[in-house]
Order: structure tokens, then C-alpha cells, then sequence
């Protein structure tokens, strides 16, 4: 296909409206030698509603192989049975992977050969003896338009579960990074208290009481929904309820690893109704908890110097 056609068709896609005529159409239209495609070449062309370009294919495999090496915007199928089966053909196409839209245009009924022509993938069947030009012109466009948003449906919904599994990646990552700092400074600790020559046994680590986990994962579930705007005041009493309470630095990020990999398993409070909210908030688990961390420990170290008693 030259380039210049190429360039013509992708301007003239972009320049057209939903919902309107596209100002440049290129068909090709698939018809055996007692049918020919003159008349319809005169009859798109009489009617000025459009600049329909007709191309003719004769025969199956003639029409198999223009499709296989050239790009239309549409193709038209003549059924005429016993020569060329059009719903045969219509089949064959979408077994091969095309995607053009695809109109079937014979003498029989409508009534008669729609469920057909509907159940071989076509978009639709014309009787050609009950419609007119312009109708034929506005059912193209129409299956040129529904065949444009399906292929940018598929291409969204693929650029979104990739994005989605990036982000779901990299949380685990973080998780993971969490969890590996929280036994480091677990391991620190424990070598420092097994230098200690005071005879007497080390302060064991008190555990945190459940209420203040259950109001963490809280606050978490809200960060992630809400983001931080709202929520500064609440991340700051919460950072001076942890340093008030004698809560280690190393505390405070186990916690945290604790309430993702419980936010993991019991998936239920961070979903609603909503499908697209739900959404939303699993894809951003990564991202916004890596905020939520950051920031609580942040304000943690600001609250440390009103608390210098608790033990970092």
C-alpha cells in the first residue's frame, strides 16, 4: 500500500467525529463475474455523502488475498449462493484474524439471512433490492466506528492489567524491602543485647496492643482511598500516640509490614461497590503505602524529640 494512502487514511481518521460521516472511506468489495461491482461503484458515487473509494476482488480467494496484503476501512461481500458464499467467507476471515468490518450485500430477505449473516461474525446484511445508498454508507461508518472503539477497548484494558501488574510487582518489592529492614534491626537489637555485660536480662519489647494495630490498618485503608490531604492531622497524633507509647522505630515499621500483609490476605475492607474505586486502590497500593510509610516515619522522627525517653 503506497504511503501516501496510508498518511491520507490516518488524516482522514483523525479529522472525523463520532457519530458523523468519516469524509473519506476506502471499501473493498468481494463479488463474483455475473455480479460485477459497477452499479455500486455509480450508486456510492452518485451520492455525495461520503468519497467512497471502491475496490473489486473476484472470487474466495481473491478476496482472501487482497485483505491479506492490503488494509481497508471496510469490506462488502455479494452472496450469491452457489458462487460465492459470503457467510463462508465471512468465517474464514475472522478465523484468519481480520477485523475489518465486514457488510454482506445479497437478494435475499433481510428477515431471512441477518441471524445468519450476524451468527458468521459480519456486522450486517443488505438486501440490495430494499435499501439505499445512504443507508449502506451510514451502516459502514457505523461498523467502522464500533470496530475502531472495540480495538481501543482491547488496547486500553491490555496497557491497564500491564500497569496494573507493574504496580502489584513492585508493592511486593516493597513489601519484601520492608520486611527485610524489620529483621535487620531485629538483628541489630539482638546483638546488642548479647554484648551487654549487666547481669540482669534486657527489657523485653512490649507487643503492641491490638486497638492500636486495628486504628493503623484503619488510617492505612483511608490513606490509600483518600490520599494525605486529609489525613495530615490524623497521621500526626497518630505519630505522637507511637512515640508517646514508647514504640520503636523498629515497631513502627513492622507494624506497617503487618498491616499490608494483612491488607493482602483480607482483601475485603479495601473493596466496595465500586469496581473502578476498588480498582484504583489495588493499583495504587504500591505508590501510596510507599507515601504512607515515608511520611509516618517522618512525622515519627519530629514526635521522637517531644518523647526523648522513648527508646529508637
Amino acid at each position: 500500500m503506497p504511503p501516501a494512502l496510508k498518511a491520507s487514511q490516518k488524516n482522514d481518521r483523525a479529522a472525523r467525529r463520532w457519530g458523523s460521516l468519516p469524509p473519506r472511506m476506502r471499501v473493498l468489495y468481494v463479488t463474483t463475474y455475473q455480479r460485477t461491482g459497477g452499479w455500486l461503484a455509480e450508486a456510492l458515487a452518485a451520492d455525495s455523502a461520503s468519497d467512497v473509494v471502491l475496490e473489486e476482488a473476484v472470487g474466495f480467494a481473491a478476496g482472501v488475498a487482497r485483505l491479506r496484503d492490503e488494509i481497508f476501512d471496510a469490506v462488502l461481500v455479494s452472496h450469491e449462493p452457489g458462487e460465492l458464499d459470503a457467510l463462508a467467507l465471512a468465517d474464514a476471515l475472522r478465523a484468519g484474524g481480520s477485523e475489518e468490518p465486514l457488510l454482506i450485500l445479497g437478494q435475499q430477505s433481510e428477515a431471512d439471512m441477518t441471524a445468519l449473516a450476524l451468527e458468521a461474525n459480519a456486522d450486517a446484511y443488505l438486501c440490495v433490492h430494499a435499501t439505499t445508498t445512504r443507508t449502506l454508507i451510514w451502516l459502514v461508518a457505523r461498523a467502522i466506528e464500533r470496530h475502531h472503539l472495540m480495538r481501543e477497548h482491547r488496547r486500553l484494558v491490555q496497557a491497564d492489567r500491564h500497569r496494573v501488574e507493574m504496580e502489584r510487582n513492585e508493592a511486593e518489592r516493597l513489601l519484601a524491602q520492608q520486611r527485610a529492614l524489620v529483621k535487620d534491626l531485629e538483628a541489630r537489637a539482638g546483638s546488642r543485647d548479647g554484648q551487654r555485660t549487666d547481669a540482669a536480662s534486657p527489657p523485653q519489647r512490649p507487643k503492641l496492643p491490638p486497638p492500636l494495630e486495628r486504628h493503623y490498618r484503619e488510617l492505612l485503608r483511608a490513606y490509600v482511598v483518600m490520599g494525605s490531604g486529609s489525613l495530615a492531622a490524623e497521621m500526626r497524633r497518630l505519630a505522637e500516640l507511637l512515640a508517646g507509647a514508647g514504640v520503636t522505630a523498629a515497631q513502627t515499621i513492622e507494624l506497617h509490614v503487618k498491616a499490608l500483609a494483612l491488607r493482602r490476605l483480607h482483601a475485603g475492607p479495601f473493596t466496595d461497590s465500586s469496581s473502578t474505586a476498588a480498582h484504583r486502590r489495588e493499583s495504587g497500593t504500591g505508590t501510596e503505602t510507599q507515601r504512607w510509610s515515608e511520611r509516618t516515619c517522618a512525622v515519627y522522627a519530629r514526635s521522637q524529640s517531644h518523647f526523648p525517653g522513648s527508646p529508637f
